[in-house]
């Protein structure tokens, strides 16, 4: 079929009726249109030349026209889309390198080849204009719940059609062994759209938190009107999960909102996931309140909460230690994903015998290094000393509070025990040495002996190998390994090395090395303080 100059004016129609088929923009259909009709003219008239067509978006005339630009003579390769600025001097008034010069050239008809050659141009423009389309749909939508029908199912991933689009339902986002037919109606959250050479793909889950909290949300209108708010959501896919809650409204009871009427709403929720036992737990401020409705329906002793390491001590009677721990651990690996902490259970015998072994071990500790009875040590422990920096250093009024300790025996213990640390100290600085610890290090503020001879064995034997460690490498941290926080053990942790501690540590040794210029940090620590103002405001 060929397409002259003639019958262009039924290009508009047609390009008017492809976006209405396609539901994208006419105006990119005639682009497509202009770029095949270019292409055409370029077989024609050479492929070195500046072909360009411009279609009347009122009449559907199409103009032909040839494009020369000027440039510096030893810049000039193309002679037929360039010129210099002497031959531009013929067809313009004042060339300037960068200008062009436009001529209209008579239309082209396209033979066969030619013309299908500009279909597959403007199918090919059409494709790309539908994917994006696609993405900006989709990509708006993600983080929402879609309804959608099964296409078919490939290697255990189920391909369901969402309308204008295909989306993904990986088998690791099923819940349980649940399987699909085709034309089966399902629901998904839609949990990442990725733009990729083949088209927008759009990744479904059934087992995020997302689609439960977007569940409730479809159920419980205080919880669409921002009355209610999840907090936290733990899920273990077509089992149990765990919700928590917390109403903005005092009048209203957020578990009892979105548990309904004879429990409606949260069984809606539960059919839905395929009978997923849900705890619905009001949310609280205080962590280790929290946490003892977490861990419901097990009843909770006492609870130890260790902020700087996110670690959590759980006390439960003991024949509650298996409704805590749950079913495989299920329950308590819910709450501590509920509540991100990492949570250790005890009952209350095991407690016991771990603060009798405590108890035994600082008894000894003092009995050896200040030279006492059992009995005297044991009160000591008792009073709440723990170690001998407390009992060297500590007011003497705190020693005299002891029954039978007077401001002789107060100065003794105290004399013992500094002289027991100062011995410690001595010998770990020696050593430290022997590891051919330099002073650098050794003199660097911060650093006791004991940290030295702890570095030293590590290899950090000077202040320029100090300056290269990480923060985490001395105070210690956590790390997220397959959704389970792991510990990392600090060299210095041992000695209550916190990590903003080492962070300030570090960077004083690496300005006393000139690596860092302290002008630089001040300006840094200004815009973080101007920053955090303008997050508060």
């Amino acid at each position: 079929m060929a397409i002259t100059s003639a019958n262009q004016l039924e290009l508009l129609q047609t390009a008017e009726a492809v976006a209405r088929e396609k539901m994208i923009d006419p105006g990119l259909v005639i682009e497509a249109m202009e770029e095949s009709l270019a292409r055409a003219a370029k077989s024609r008239y050479g492929a070195e030349m500046d072909i360009r067509v411009a279609i009347d978006r009122k009449t559907g005339r199409a103009t032909f026209t040839r494009v020369r630009t000027v440039v510096a003579e030893e810049e000039l390769e193309n002679y037929q889309a360039e010129f210099t600025v002497e031959q531009a001097k013929q067809y313009m008034a004042d060339p300037e390198i960068g200008a062009t010069f436009s001529e209209e050239v008579p239309p082209v008809e396209m033979g066969r080849i030619a013309a299908q050659s500009a279909k597959q141009v403007i199918l090919q423009k059409i494709r790309e204009a539908e994917r994006d389309r696609q993405f900006e749909e989709f990509q708006d939508r993600a983080g929402t719940i879609i309804n959608g029908v099964v296409k078919r199912e490939e290697y255990g991933n189920v391909i369901v059609d969402v309308g204008r689009g295909e989306g993904i339902l990986r088998r690791n986002e099923k819940i349980g062994r649940e399987s699909y037919r085709p034309n089966d109606r399902i629901r998904c959250y839609i949990k990442d759209v990725r733009r990729e050479a083949r088209g927008p793909q759009i990744f479904l889950s059934r087992t995020a938190p997302e689609f439960m909290a977007e569940l409730f949300k479809m159920e419980v209108p205080e919880i669409y009107d921002n009355i209610i708010e999840i907090k936290a959501v733990a899920r273990d896919p077509g089992s149990r999960a765990k919700i928590a809650v917390i109403s903005h409204d005092g009048s209203i009871d957020p578990v009892g909102a979105c548990v309904g009427m004879r429990g409606s709403r949260v069984q809606a929720v539960v059919n839905e996931l395929q009978g997923e036992k849900i705890d619905i737990i009001p949310w609280k401020e205080d962590q280790p309140t929290f946490l003892v409705n977490a861990l419901q329906p097990a009843e909770v002793t006492k609870v130890v909460l260790d902020e700087e390491a996110g670690k959590i001590e759980v006390v439960v009677p003991d024949d509650q230690l298996s409704l805590a721990i749950g079913r495989r651990g299920q329950n308590v690996r819910l709450a501590s994903q509920l509540t991100n902490l990492d949570i250790d259970i005890m009952t209350e015998e095991e407690e016991s015998k771990r603060r009798q072994a405590e108890f035994e071990i600082r008894t000894k500790l003092f009995m050896e290094a200040l030279d006492v009875d059992e009995f005297f040590a044991q009160l000591l422990v008792a009073e709440g000393f723990t170690n001998l920096e407390e009992v060297a250093y500590v007011e003497v009024d705190e020693l005299l509070g002891i029954d039978g300790v007077d401001e002789d025996t107060a100065g003794e213990l105290q004399t013992r025990a500094r002289e027991f640390l100062e011995a410690k100290a001595a010998a770990a600085l020696a050593k430290a040495r022997e590891l051919g610890a330099e002073d650098s290090l050794i003199t660097f503020e911060g650093i006791t002996p004991q940290m030295a001879e702890v570095l030293a064995e590590d290899g950090v034997k000077t202040l320029e190998d100090f300056a290269t460690c990480a923060d985490w490498e001395l105070a210690g941290g956590w790390t997220t390994v397959d959704g389970e926080r792991v510990k990392d053990d600090g060299l210095l942790e041992q000695f209550g090395m916190e990590l903003e501690e080492a962070q300030t540590m570090i960077m004083t040794a690496r300005v006393l090395l000139g690596w860092v210029d302290p002008a630089e940090l001040e300006a840094d620590a200004e815009d973080d303080a101007e920053t955090t103002e303008e997050a508060e405001v």
